[in-house]
């Protein structure tokens, strides 16, 4: 193999490690998983976001604390992406859409970009840098969710804020036999 393209497979590893850095920051505070959400930050990171600046163990604390008392469900997606790597440091911008639907019956909706430092220490790629430019927000009412009275609409599990949510089962399964609801439910 050429060396030109060894080096655009490493630059490829380089940026799918740091999209997956910033993945386990959103999948961390959306399941309250404290663990994987420092797993993205380096232990002296530094992070502004809204009112809080400090470190990843504080921020993780102060935004639990702020989702679990206004929000019965969270939802940080991640969009547009770019990834500027020099060496062991790469400068990265993520576009967010948030959602959190809020416990008084209505949804939080926000956008904005994280805006990051990381770096590679001892080959992992982690946060040291978060600035977090919260660009636009607001209230949506909460709408009734679709299909929500249909016999067996939970029988694959129900969400949950933590470790004993459907996506943490391993080996993860189907708990239901095959059918065609077309045969089993009302028309629409």
């Amino acid at each position: 193999m050429d060396a030109d393209r060894i080096a655009r497979i490493d630059a490829l590893l380089d940026r799918q490690d740091i999209a997956e850095c910033i993945t386990r920051f959103a999948r961390g505070m959306d399941r309250f998983d404290k663990a994987l959400f420092l797993s993205a930050f380096h232990a002296d990171a530094m992070i502004a976001a809204g009112p809080f600046v400090g470190g990843a163990v504080a921020l993780y604390d102060w935004a639990m604390g702020l989702h679990d008392h206004g929000q019965e469900a969270t939802h940080h997606n991640l969009l547009n992406q770019t990834i500027a790597v020099e060496g062991d440091i790469a400068h990265v911008e993520t576009y967010y859409l948030f959602v959190g639907r809020n416990r008084d019956a209505t949804n939080w909706v926000a956008g904005g970009r994280y805006l990051d430092r990381m770096e590679r220490r001892v080959g992992a790629w982690k946060i040291a840098l978060r600035t977090n430019l919260i660009e636009w927000s607001g209230l949506v009412p909460t709408l009734p969710l679709p299909f929500a009275d249909w016999p067996g609409i939970v029988d694959n599990g129900v969400a949950a804020r933590d470790t004993s949510d459907p996506s943490y089962h391993r080996p993860l399964t189907n708990r239901r036999v095959p059918h065609d609801p077309a045969k089993d439910s009302p028309t629409l």
